[in-house]
């Protein structure tokens, strides 16, 4: 039987753990989706994430991710910090990736609110996805009404911008549903995160061409960097919040308040020759619990080869 204070509790138990939302709403196919998603793999647009073609089926029905699938719990989690690196001239790192991966943070969070609605209702069978399963995370925050899909292909807040991560509990037990109804696209004629991508990674509103986009080359992309995007990176080490620092729908964006995400105060202070003297020993000591490990140390080193020869012209080093 479903009780309805279940949903309540559950809610209740999101925002204990610092969520800044919680929607519980019915699984079913994203078939409006289908045509979307077949024509950007089918343009090369995901260029070496392999992964995205191989598992487009699942990105489209959760019940091929959990066995008779009826309910998917979604959070969204605040990363935005107002705090900034200090050296406007030094290799600038996404907001994201300042603390401790979330990847790690989220999955606990996830876990525990698990538990809570296993407490609830014992025999539900359920998975937690964070940004590491075929999920289409964006569409299924639209769907849930917890914002619309922007020009940047973000999914973009009323009341939190686009700053935060979107976590998923997918559960074969149903719950009352939310029946909020999804968000109207405000971003109007807004143009700006178009203008502003340096790559032109934003071929058309809503489709970003990832071959094109900082954050692909910088973090997925495992060999050469493009070098028809050279000069184009404005400093950008590690990501890009290019496109998200422009949107006028997070001026008022606040400081998450997560432990886990505030930024190591060397980090922040790392001057720009610092960041070219970058050894294996101090990126181990700055980086070792973040996402930048996911390119290493190797990787950082070829993104600051990078960006230092298009800021020198001639591979000089700084």
């Amino acid at each position: 039987m479903i009780r309805s204070e279940n949903a309540d509790h559950i809610k209740a138990r999101a925002k204990e753990l610092g969520f800044l939302e919680c929607r519980i709403i019915r699984t079913s196919p994203l078939s409006d989706q289908k045509d979307h998603f077949e024509n950007w793999i089918r343009k090369g647009m995901h260029g070496e994430m392999g992964y995205m073609a191989r598992n487009a089926e699942k990105r489209l029905d959760p019940a091929l991710l959990v066995k008779n699938a009826k309910t998917m719990v979604i959070v969204l989690q605040n990363y935005f910090n107002i705090q900034s690196q200090v050296d406007p001239d030094a290799p600038v790192i996404s907001k994201y990736a300042y603390g401790t991966d979330y990847h790690v943070v989220m999955k606990q969070k996830l876990k525990a609110l698990l538990n809570h609605i296993k407490e609830l209702i014992p025999d539900s069978n359920a998975r937690v996805f964070i940004d590491s399963a075929p999920v289409l995370e964006r569409a299924w925050g639209k769907k849930a009404g917890l914002g619309w899909i922007g020009k940047n292909s973000n999914l973009i807040s009323v009341e939190h911008g686009s700053f935060f991560f979107i976590g998923e509990i997918i559960l074969d037990t149903e719950l009352p549903f939310d029946e909020s109804g999804e968000v109207k696209d405000h971003c109007g004629k807004c143009m700006r995160c178009m203008e502003a991508c340096p790559t032109k990674a934003i071929v058309e509103p809503g489709i970003v061409d990832a071959r094109k986009c900082i954050s692909y080359q910088t973090i997925e992309l495992k060999g050469n960097l493009d070098p028809t995007l050279h000069g184009k990176f404005r400093n950008r080490v590690f990501g890009c919040d290019i496109c998200q620092d422009v949107c006028p729908w997070n001026l008022k964006a606040e400081s998450n308040r997560e432990p886990s995400f505030q930024p190591k105060q060397k980090l922040l202070d790392l001057t720009k020759k610092e960041w070219f003297l970058l050894d294996q020993e101090k990126f181990s000591e700055l980086f070792s619990e973040t996402a930048v490990m996911r390119t290493g140390y190797e990787g950082l080193k070829r993104n600051l080869k990078f960006i230092n020869t298009e800021n020198t012209g001639d591979g000089a080093s700084v």
